[in-house]
């Protein structure tokens, strides 16, 4: 049982790391100009609501758990 849960945190980690280094090097600056998401700039507001970025981030993260549950 230890085991198992040691392996899916390096797992996450080595997803993280991954994920860090996309966003550093700026392989990702697309995700946050999706269409769907609502953004709205005012005089004196600023207002981002990353709506199909989540949603696609939800799939992905469900997909990966998935993933992992069946093969863990």
């Amino acid at each position: 049982m230890h085991r198992q849960a040691g392996l899916i945190l390096i797992v996450l980690g080595v997803g993280a790391i991954i994920a860090g280094l996309l966003i550093y090097g700026g392989w990702l600056g697309w995700f946050r100009r999706l269409p769907g998401d609502i953004r709205y700039q005012g005089d004196h507001v600023q207002l981002y609501f990353p709506l199909i970025s989540m949603l696609i981030l939800s799939i992905v993260l469900s997909l990966l758990f998935y993933l992992l549950r069946r093969f863990f």
